[in-house]
Parts: structure tokens; C-alpha cells; sequence
């Protein structure tokens, strides 16, 4: 509840200054004339910053489900937040849970109180609220939303997973040729200078990459730390965003995993904003911001114009060549039968699927790859080392 500094003359004359919680500057006002005391000053004080944690979606599924089985019950919504703001175990949650019931107490709708709060609840949540509110049916639509962000999270969590191993092995392998070059390799060197031996070419070349790393290792540390920066940074510019976006779906696996995730991410949220009754103009602006892809965005954001000049969606979508002729098709069919968003939830339910293949196939190749390169480099290495030794044997018999 907002605080306020306030300066007030008692009836004696007398000035005092004290510190009043009260709903709004009004309310302070009236507290302090029922007490016959002639207002002065009154000041708000600054909310203090609090900085909020993460909110996981874990938290928000189970926050939404439990939301949406109070209303079910028929709980008032104030009382439903109220226990919700007790009971969430993510502090980040509750703080703002307690705002919200703050502002419904004040008047304003669920969906204004969560609009509020966007780093808790995204705008396809808000819009969500609202058609539900609107349409009285806020129960169901929490249902749904909370079946949407498992699903959502599901298919999220195997996009990365994919990525977890190579990166593991990428890493291992770096570590492993570091560690190499920087203490094993200038053993080996010393022990060949004091023999006098002449070295084969890979030799001499692991010893040279030594050297290099051990000579100019902050150099090495600047370009890549720069190198990751200004891409950073490129990646943030509209061009440089499109451009990289672009590249990763040609990417030979991984760019078909992408783009069955993107597919079936596009076609749950809008087949969900629609079925919740969100404007189609409105459902495609908010599923082009969470399409995680530049192209896809661009492709959707087309779609959107083509419907406000009366046009179809499938039109644009098809231009893009990201979208699979299938998904083109059963849109298609579904603008044209008026059921886009039982069709739409069948196509994320079908490249769902397709996701968990493509996440194995990509797997699948590489394991034995990063397996192999692991071998080569670590393995060219020591082998490199061992050329000498080899050869003073050879002179020795």
C-alpha cells in the first residue's frame, strides 16, 4: 500500500509531520479532516525498488492451475489471489501476486493488474485473461493457458537438451587441448631440445601451437571475449538478427529442428489465443513476438496484413519457405472451414512429435562426431608427441 509523508496543524495550532498508509491521497486527506486537523502537505514516498527474481514456468503452471480450480470452485477472484499470494513458494510471485490483489481491490480488472507486472505474465497471458473475463469463462481459459505453458516448456526443454551434449563435449575438448598445451606439451619440448633430436612436422607444430598459447594466451582471450561481444551485438541489430536467424534454420539437423519447434510454437499459441477468443489481428501480432525467430517472425507479421487487407493467412507463410506445405495446407482449410484453431492445435500436436524426432536424429549424428573430433585432436596430439620417441628408438637399435 502506498505510503505519504504528511505535514497537518492540529486544532491547537500545533504542525506535525507523520507517516500515513492509506489506499490513495485522497484517503489521507479524509483520515486527517475526520481528526479536524488542516492539511498542510501531503507526499507521496517513493517506492523502493525490489528487484524481482525469475519467475520459472513451472511456478507460473502450477500458479495458473490452482487460479484457475478457485474460480472453478466459485471463490470471489480477490480471495483466490489472496490465498495465491500466501501460498506461492517463488517470492519473485507472491510480491507481485499481492499487487495484483491490491489493484482488483481498487477496481481495476485481472487482466489490467497483470499487465502491470509484464515480467511475470507475458502479453499472450494478459490477452488471454481478458477474453476471459470478457467472455466469463476465466476458469477455462486459465486451464488452457496453464496446459499451454507445459507444453510450451516441454517442447523448449528439448530444443536445449539437444544442445546440452555437444556443448558439454565442445567444452571437454577445449579444456583437454588447454591443458595439453599449456603444462604437457613443454615437458615433451624440453626433453627433445636436450636430446638434439630433429623433430617430424607435427611435431614442430603442436610445439609452435604451444608456444603461441602460452606466449599470447591474453591476446586469444581478447578476441574471443570481442569476437562473442560484437556478435552480441549484431544479433541485436534488425539485419544482423534476420541474418543470423536465417543461417540457423539452413543449418543442415539443427536448422530442422528449429524449424519443426518453431512451426509447432507458432501453431499452439495462436490456436490457443484464437479458441480463447482473442482477435485473430491481435493473437497474430502477440505469436509473432513470441516466435523466437526473426524469419518466422517477419513471415508471421506478413500474415497479420495479409487478414487486415482481407487476404488469407496461408498466403504469406507459404512466400517465407519456412513453413512445410503441410502446415500451409491445414491452414488453408481451416481459415476455410472456420475451424483454424482445432487445426492449428493439431499441427503443434503433430510437430510436437516431429520435435522429438528431429531432437534424436540430431543426437544421434552428434554423438559419434564430437566423439571422433575428440579423439582426432586430442588424440593427433599425442601422437604428434610420440613421433620422436618413436624415432629415437629406432636409432637406439
Amino acid at each position: 500500500m502506498p505510503a505519504f509523508t504528511v505535514t497537518a496543524r492540529t486544532p491547537s495550532g500545533e504542525l506535525r509531520t507523520s507517516r500515513i498508509e492509506a489506499p490513495s491521497r485522497e484517503e489521507v486527506v479524509a483520515q486527517l479532516r475526520r481528526q479536524r486537523m488542516s492539511v498542510v502537505r501531503v507526499d507521496e514516498e517513493a517506492k523502493p525498488k525490489v528487484r524481482r527474481g525469475r519467475v520459472k514456468t513451472r511456478d507460473m503452471v502450477v500458479f495458473t492451475r490452482q487460479f484457475s480450480t478457485m474460480i472453478n470452485a466459485g471463490l470471489p477472484l480477490v480471495q483466490a489471489l489472496d490465498i495465491l499470494a500466501k501460498q506461492t513458494e517463488n517470492k519473485a510471485l507472491a510480491a507481485v501476486t499481492r499487487e495484483v490483489v491490491f489493484d482488483v481491490e481498487s477496481g481495476h480488472t485481472v487482466a489490467d493488474a497483470l499487465a502491470k507486472h509484464p515480467n511475470a505474465f507475458s502479453e499472450l497471458y494478459v490477452n488471454m485473461v481478458a477474453a476471459g473475463e470478457a467472455g466469463g469463462i476465466l476458469d477455462t481459459i486459465l486451464m488452457r493457458l496453464a496446459t499451454f505453458l507445459e507444453k510450451s516448456d516441454a517442447l523448449a526443454r528439448k530444443v536445449k537438451g539437444a544442445m546440452i551434449y555437444p556443448g558439454v563435449i565442445l567444452s571437454v575438448a577445449v579444456i583437454a587441448v588447454a591443458v595439453l598445451l599449456t603444462f604437457v606439451i613443454p615437458v615433451f619440448r624440453e626433453m627433445f631440445a636436450s636430446v638434439g633430436l630433429a623433430l617430424p612436422f607435427p611435431t614442430r607444430l603442436v610445439i609452435g601451437l604451444s608456444d603461441f598459447l602460452r606466449s599470447y594466451w591474453y591476446a586469444i582471450a581478447a578476441v574471443i571475449i570481442g569476437g562473442i561481444w560484437l556478435l552480441r551485438r549484431y544479433y541485436r541489430t534488425s539485419s544482423g538478427r534476420l541474418a543470423i536467424d536465417s543461417m540457423l534454420l539452413k543449418f543442415p539437423v539443427l536448422g530442422d529442428v528449429l524449424r519443426k519447434s518453431a512451426v509447432s510454437r507458432f501453431s499452439r499459441t495462436l490456436g490457443t489465443l484464437i479458441s480463447s477468443g482473442v482477435a485473430i489481428l491481435d493473437g497474430l501480432e502477440i505469436t509473432a513476438k513470441t516466435a523466437g525467430n526473426r524469419v518466422i517472425q517477419d513471415a508471421i507479421m506478413a500474415s497479420r496484413a495479409s487478414i487486415a487487407g482481407g487476404d488469407t493467412i496461408a498466403g504469406p507463410l507459404q512466400k517465407s519457405n519456412v513453413f512445410p506445405p503441410m502446415v500451409i495446407s491445414m491452414i488453408a482449410v481451416g481459415e476455410q472451414t472456420g475451424g483454424l484453431d482445432e487445426m492449428l492445435t493439431k499441427i503443434a500436436d503433430f510437430y510436437d512429435e516431429e520435435v522429438d524426432a528431429a531432437v534424436s536424429g540430431l543426437l544421434a549424428l552428434l554423438e559419434p562426431v564430437m566423439i571422433v573430433f575428440l579423439g582426432v585432436v586430442v588424440g593427433g596430439m599425442v601422437v604428434a608427441m610420440y613421433l620422436p620417441i618413436f624415432d629415437m628408438i629406432n636409432a637406439v637399435q
